[in-house]
């Protein structure tokens, strides 16, 4: 099954038990192996190949009912004639009490530029802890995405601590 993984095309890494152990994803259900995608890919939900046998959902803005996170909702249709008119129209559909769907995002998957949720390729591109408690911090290591609610709650809870103990 990872050698089929690593022949799709996007597939930059396949992840096994070392591997995910190596990348901190050894978590009991992060299933038997994970595939990351190279930097100018991602990993689309579509298990359809007909975009007329898509699910409704699909060209709707609709977080609850898709199967994970669908980037290609942060681009209207470009074939959609006139599409901020057809949202206008839902808004007020919305307002007078009827039910409506959000229909205005397209199935090019290709909208989407670059990746989502990959490791980056430099620490430097990666994502951003910014603290007004750098004591909080541990040294000038890299903060694990595992650490962010443990350093939220301690700059909301144990930052408390320490300001009243300055005082």
């Amino acid at each position: 099954m990872a050698d089929l993984l690593r022949s799709l095309p996007g597939v930059e890494r396949v992840l096994d038990e070392v591997g995910k152990r190596e990348m901190g994803l050894d978590h009991p259900r992060s299933g038997e192996l994970v595939a990351i995608s190279r930097a100018d890919s991602w990993f689309t939900y579509y298990h359809f190949l007909d975009d007329a046998k898509a699910p409704d959902y699909a060209r709707t803005v609709d977080i609850h009912r898709k199967p994970g996170y669908d980037p290609v909702e942060l681009f209207l249709d470009p074939a959609l004639p006139m599409a901020k008119l057809r949202i206008a129209l839902r808004l007020a559909q919305k307002k007078l009490g009827m039910r409506y769907l959000m229909d205005v995002i397209s199935l090019d998957a290709t909208l989407v530029k670059g990746s989502h949720g990959r490791p980056t390729d430099r620490p430097d591109d990666g994502p951003l802890f910014i603290t007004s408690a750098p004591e909080l911090l541990k040294g000038d290591d890299a903060v694990q995405a595992t650490d962010v609610k443990r350093l939220l709650l301690d700059h909301v809870f144990a930052g408390k601590a320490a300001v009243a103990r300055a005082a």
